[in-house]
C-alpha cells in the first residue's frame, strides 16, 4: 500500500462530478478521482477551516466515532471495480482492536480529514489508474 495525501479539489459548480486528487506521499504518482458536489464540498470547507454553526454530516459522523471512543486509524482505498473506487475506513477501539468499514472514497476523505487520518491506495490501482488515465 502506498500513502497519499490530499493534493487537490477541483470544483465546478455547473458540473454534477468533481475532481479530488491524491498525490503519493513519497513520491510523484497521482490518483484522480470523480466525487459528488456535496462531498468535495465538504472537503472543501475544512480544509480552509471554516467552522459550521451546526456540524455538518461528516463532522456529526467524526464526532460520534470519538463520542464511542474508536479513532480513525487510516482510509484504505483497496478496490476499482467498473471505473468505481471502494474504500475502508479502520477504526481503532480502545481495546486497540480493528473494526473496518466499507465507504465510498468521497465520504472516507472527509472522514480523513476531519481527523488528521492517513489516506493509503493499493498500489495496483495507482497502476490501472495511470494505466487508464494515459489512454484517455
Amino acid at each position: 500500500m502506498v500513502e497519499m495525501e490530499l493534493n487537490k479539489i477541483v470544483i465546478d459548480e455547473k458540473r454534477h462530478d468533481q475532481l479530488i486528487v491524491l498525490k503519493e506521499k513519497e513520491g510523484n504518482r497521482v490518483l484522480p478521482i470523480v466525487i459528488g458536489l456535496s462531498e468535495a464540498s465538504a472537503i472543501k470547507l475544512k480544509i480552509s477551516g471554516f467552522i459550521p454553526p451546526r456540524p455538518l454530516t461528516h463532522d456529526l459522523l467524526h464526532s460520534l466515532i470519538e463520542n464511542l471512543d474508536a479513532t480513525i486509524d487510516k482510509i484504505i482505498i483497496d478496490k476499482l471495480e467498473e471505473n468505481t473506487f471502494h474504500a475502508k475506513i479502520v477504526l481503532k477501539t480502545t481495546s486497540n482492536s480493528l473494526k473496518v468499514i466499507d465507504a465510498r472514497p468521497s465520504d472516507s476523505i472527509a472522514l480523513a480529514v476531519r481527523a488528521h487520518a492517513p489516506i493509503f491506495v493499493e498500489d495496483d490501482i495507482i497502476t490501472k489508474s495511470e494505466i487508464f488515465n494515459q489512454n484517455k
